[in-house]
Formats: C-alpha cells, sequence, structure tokens
C-alpha cells in the first residue's frame, strides 16, 4: 500500500506529460508524448496507466466533491444550507440548488474528463504496441492487463458524469485525433452500451485479485470490474432524467441490462474469489492511512488509493466524526450530517451497523483534565458521518490538513444486493436465491439475533431490498443514484420530509398531509447527557456508543426512545435538543427552519424532473462554443 501511494505521489508531478487540466477537452499532440518510449516500455506503461488512476483522487473527485457533496441529499445524510442560499457554494450541490456558475462543478467535471482523455491515449496506444502481441508472454500479458484496466477506469470515469449530468459529450479517441474539440452531447445509452462492452472486453484481460495480490484493491482486477459492469447495467436498465421528454423514464429493453447484472455478479459469488468482512467496522478501518488492513476476505474491491499533501482526501479531516480540540487527534470532520430520522430506520436492539454508520457525539478535550479526551452527544441533526474517523489514521492531534483516507467504490456486500435485485427482477435464481444473498449481508449486521422477516413475493422483496441498500451502504456513494435508477427519488424525499413532520416535537398521532401514523410519539424532546461528557478510548463504534451517558447513567438505548419526565435540567446534566431541534408543532402549525425553510432547509430546492440531473457548468459550455445543450432547468 505504501508503495503503490508513493508511486501515486510522484506520478502526480510525472503525468503533467499528459492533457493538461486547463479545460474541458484540452489536449497535447501525442507526439509529445514521446510514444515508442511510453508504450514500447512495460514499466513506462504501467506508470502511464497509473497516471490514470491518480485522476480518481483529490480535491476535485473522490477525495473531496465525489465522495462528500455530489452524491447526498436523499434519506441518509445531508447537509444545511447558510441563512441566506448561496448558490454557488458547496452545500448548494447536495440541497439541489446550484447554478451553473458553481466553480465546484467545472472543476469536477474537468477532472474527470482529464481521466477520460489519460485512459483514450492508454486504450489506443497500449494495443498498438509491439509488446501486445509481440512481446514474451509476460510481457504481453503485463500489457493486456493495462489496456484492460484503461478501459475500466475509462468506464469509471463516463459513469460518474453519466449519473451526474446525463448525455454528456463522449469520445473514445484521443482529442488530438478528433476533427473537432466542440462535442455535442452523446446519448447516455449510447455510451452506457459502449463501456459496457469495454468492460466485458475488460474482464477477460485482468487477472483475478488473488492472481495479483500486489495490486491489493487499488487497482482493478477481474472482480472489480465484474461488479462495475453490473452497476453500470443496472443503471442503463433503470430510470434517468431523459433529455427530449423531461421526464424521468426507463428503456422498455431494460430487463436486458438487469440480465447482465444478474450473469457479472453471479459470477462473482461463484467464483469464491471475494467474501463479506466479518466485521463491518473493519470494512471502513482499511481505508485509513495507519489502520491495520483487516479486510482477508476481499470486500473491499477497489477503492481509491489516496497519498500525502499533493492531492488528498478530506474523508475524515473536513467529513467523518468531529473532533474538536480532543489532546489526541485534535479537529476534524464534520460536513455531512445525517437525517434525524435515519438513525430511527435501524433496528435499535440488533443492527450493528447503526454506531459504524452514525457519529452519535463529537470527541473534544475534557473540561477538568486536558489529556483526556470526552465523547459529547449530538442533537438530532448533527449526527455525522461514523464511517470515517480521524482516530482510525495515523495522525495524532498535532496534523492538520488531510489524513489519506481511502474511497470504497466497490464492496462485496453490493455484489450480494445486486444480484438479489436483478434475480428478484428476472424471475430466477442461480447458486444462491436472492433472499439468500439479501440475508448473507443481514446475517453480518444481526448476529445473531433473529433476522427480520422479508416478503418472497416480487413488489415485497424489492421493498425490503430498497431498506436493506439504505442501511448498508449509507454515506457511500450509492443511495441517492440509488433512488433515481429506481425512479423512487421524488416518492423517497416525500415521505422522508412526512417523517421528519411527524419527528418534530408536539407532531400530531398521524401524518395531516399523508395519515401515516406516528412512530416517534414517545421520543424525547430534550436528552440529558451528563455534563462531564464520557471517556472516548477509541474502542469499537458499538461500544463507544452505548457507553455514552445521559441522566441516570442510562445509555443512547434508553435516552433515545424514553419520553422525558424530569422538570428541569437535573443537575449534572446538560440539555440538548432532540425532537425539538427537527422543529416545533404549535397550534397545528409546524415551525421548522430545518425542514421548512427555503434556504436552510433539508433538500430545499429540489425539484422533479429536473433536479435529477446538475448543471452543466457555464465555463464548459463557453469553451464548447454552444455545442453542448444545457439541461433542463437550468
Amino acid at each position: 500500500m505504501k508503495k503503490f501511494k508513493y508511486i501515486l505521489m510522484m506520478l502526480a508531478v510525472a503525468v503533467c506529460s499528459l492533457p493538461a487540466c486547463k479545460k474541458y477537452l484540452d489536449y497535447q499532440s501525442p507526439s509529445k508524448l514521446n510514444i515508442d518510449q511510453t508504450f514500447n516500455d512495460v514499466n513506462n506503461t504501467n506508470s502511464q496507466v497509473i497516471g490514470i488512476y491518480t485522476e480518481l483522487a483529490g480535491s476535485n473527485a473522490y477525495g473531496n466533491q465525489l465522495s462528500i457533496y455530489f452524491h447526498i441529499g436523499a434519506d441518509e445524510f445531508s447537509m444545511q444550507g447558510s441563512s441566506s442560499f448561496d448558490t454557488g457554494a458547496a452545500y448548494a450541490i447536495p440541497n439541489y440548488g446550484t447554478s451553473s456558475s458553481n466553480t465546484s462543478l467545472y472543476s469536477v467535471f474537468v477532472q474527470l474528463y482529464n481521466g477520460i482523455e489519460r485512459a483514450n491515449i492508454a486504450c489506443k496506444y497500449i494495443p498498438l504496441s509491439p509488446l501486445y502481441t509481440g512481446g514474451s508472454a509476460a510481457q504481453k500479458a503485463q500489457m493486456q492487463r493495462y489496456y484492460g484496466e484503461a478501459l475500466a477506469l475509462r468506464a469509471q470515469f463516463y459513469y460518474e458524469l453519466i449519473r451526474n449530468w446525463g448525455d454528456v459529450p463522449a469520445t473514445f479517441i484521443p482529442a488530438a485525433d478528433l476533427p473537432t474539440q466542440f462535442l455535442k452531447n452523446t446519448n447516455r445509452d449510447s455510451t452506457y452500451d459502449h463501456i459496457l462492452a469495454d468492460l466485458k472486453t475488460a474482464e477477460d484481460l485482468v487477472p483475478w485479485r488473488d492472481a495479483q495480490p500486489d495490486y491489493v484493491d487499488f487497482r482493478f482486477t477481474k472482480g472489480a470490474v465484474k461488479a462495475l459492469r453490473a452497476r453500470i447495467a443496472l443503471a442503463r436498465g433503470g430510470y434517468s432524467l431523459r433529455t427530449d421528454t423531461h421526464l424521468m423514464e426507463r428503456r422498455s429493453d431494460y430487463q436486458t441490462y438487469y440480465k447482465i447484472a444478474y450473469d457479472e455478479t453471479l459470477d462473482i459469488i461463484n467464483s469464491g474469489k471475494h467474501g463479506l468482512n466479518p466485521n463491518y467496522e473493519n470494512v471502513f478501518k482499511t481505508l485509513h492511512t495507519g489502520s491495520t488492513r483487516n479486510d482477508d476476505a476481499h470486500e473491499l474491491m477497489f477503492e481509491v488509493a489516496m497519498w500525502g499533501q499533493i492531492n488528498d482526501s478530506n474523508l475524515a479531516s473536513a467529513n467523518g466524526m468531529v473532533f474538536s480540540n480532543s489532546p489526541s487527534w485534535g479537529n476534524a470532520g464534520g460536513r455531512q450530517v445525517a437525517i434525524p430520522t435515519y438513525y430511527y430506520e435501524f433496528d435499535a436492539t440488533k443492527d450493528i451497523r447503526r454506531d459504524v454508520t452514525l457519529a452519535q457525539y463529537q470527541v473534544e478535550k475534557d473540561v477538568a483534565t486536558s489529556s483526556i479526551n470526552t465523547k459529547i452527544p449530538y442533537t438530532a441533526i448533527r449526527m455525522g458521518n461514523g464511517k470515517f474517523r480521524k482516530s482510525w489514521t495515523a495522525f495524532s492531534g498535532t496534523v492538520t490538513g488531510t489524513y489519506g483516507v481511502n474511497w470504497p467504490i466497490i464492496r462485496y456486500a453490493d455484489v450480494l444486493l445486486m444480484y438479489a435485485e436483478a434475480a428478484n427482477e428476472l424471475g430466477t435464481s442461480g447458486s444462491i436465491t436472492p433472499l439468500a444473498a439479501l440475508q448473507m449481508v443481514q446475517r453480518r449486521a444481526y448476529g445473531a439475533n433473529t433476522l427480520p422477516v422479508t416478503p418472497t413475493d416480487k413488489a415485497g422483496f424489492f421493498t425490503a431490498l430498497v431498506k436493506e441498500r439504505l442501511l448498508e451502504f449509507g454515506g457511500e456513494g450509492i443511495r441517492k443514484y440509488d433512488l433515481i435508477r429506481w425512479n423512487l427519488l421524488t416518492k423517497t424525499i416525500a415521505d422522508t420530509r412526512a417523517k421528519m413532520r411527524m419527528f418534530a416535537f408536539g407532531a400530531p398521532a398521524t401524518d395531516p398531509d399523508t395519515g401515516l401514523p406516528n412512530p416517534y410519539n414517545n421520543y424525547p424532546q430534550y436528552t440529558y447527557p451528563l455534563t462531564a461528557g464520557t471517556p472516548f478510548s477509541n474502542g469499537d463504534s458499538n461500544s463507544e456508543a452505548a457507553s455514552l451517558l445521559f441522566y441516570g447513567n442510562v445509555g443512547p438505548s434508553s435516552a433515545y426512545f424514553t419520553p422525558n419526565t424530569t422538570s428541569g435540567t437535573p443537575a449534572g446534566c446538560t440539555q440538548r435538543y432532540w425532537r425539538r431541534e427537527a422543529g416545533l408543532w404549535t397550534a397545528g402549525v409546524l415551525t421548522s427552519t430545518y425542514i421548512n425553510d427555503g434556504s436552510t432547509g433539508w433538500v430545499c430546492r429540489f425539484e422533479t424532473n429536473k433536479k435529477e440531473l446538475l448543471p452543466y457548468p457555464d465555463q464548459v459550455m463557453t469553451e464548447n462554443r454552444g455545442g453542448i445543450t444545457q439541461n433542463y432547468g437550468y
């Protein structure tokens, strides 16, 4: 891992011989790349392929924008705006209020196309190399592997572009070979079909992980390529906001693509090359620099490797669990906040994933003893993303900046649930049933406890699967795009808003708009944690959460589920808002800036059949001289 990251850091400078990062589709003549020297040598070719990987990392890709801002805005995590909404701010993206002038959109868009251009160059010249067909057996195998990786990387870049912007311009040759640099929108179906075909080629060129152990999970191997192909096939077969009709639609041949997903995921399952990590928390600890890689089952199939200060990751520095003047870990975290009702989606007594996924407290300096790390419970709308934590890195409180935390792209749990979804849709079954695949994921989460009852009819099973993916992948860049491809984003936002209305204190027994019964009626208006706090020892997430102490020396399992019976704030305790923070019903009217406010409220600017896609950046539109048609609604 250290060697690979060192190579990446060196290549952050070395790959500058590839197309510049100045503008969309900017390019450099291939003659300046010294093609013969680069692609007629195995080691140099490897360096160029690693250079493609570098475009996945950093602030304008999965080190920050794509991993923290772009993918949230559903029923798991969100980000609040300011009192005066700024369409150019980072929080505008997850609140569906960004404008085409937002510079973050342009930075991400350009970096993704930089990755495509680098991949296009490699995809052209690797097969033309004399080593590809005429080298030794070892050289041919290496060059074929590098070609497969370049194809897979290009598919990942295009997939990210399409799920955010829709009919993006698509080219599969180097920019220097194009007759014009001013490309028009390309129908996403044809782009999807092209990269699905590319991935079919790639999976035959790269080996399984155990045949290339030095790749760890930082480079594409066969299982990861197959899983990516399954994921893209489900997107191709799903709903998306169409440019011509301005409606969420899916094509009539969608089951063709579910069959691709079914075949690919079944191949991975039958291969026995990947499995579930028996410890859910260890999946995420493994992503952190300095943590022991404890994933012998190889659940992590592909992750974006980050490195030093040149181009790193904000996943535990700006995002993740909050550390505030902690004597051991200093300051970190806090960007994403959980939807308050997300906490109650997990089974309160059985599901271990809740306390890993949701950071229910921040760690700070103890009031009495400055050398002790103390846990201070959050209010209801301040819980963070617990899958990324500075305390899982090798960095102390004296280190500021970024911490080299990797981003998970594909996990084996997703393979199992994609298989279950595709098999259920097709009404078929392979070596395991859809229910068995779903329950493998649940069994890890529930341990020895009884699993929830899952309906076996098609519609009922799908509903259970939608819920399971919410619980399993919270904060991992999957949920919003799942809801879009299922055409459930609008409904889920409406349902979640109704839940939060009922969560607000004083809510009626049934929601006045939906008629749904109120499941939160017995939960407290406030909580009363001990003022002295609770020591934090960086133990396992479930134990740390359970040891939070509230009035009466009870833990969260009581404090967050039991009505208040106190009169005033008890001695030795601090009053914290719980249901009261989400809002207050007075005379049948809900007063809540969190839910109702058009500037600071949750997903306050979402519009169905408009905001499922982002606007093309102004600068891209200008550089492309009007060739690109702006997305509807912007």
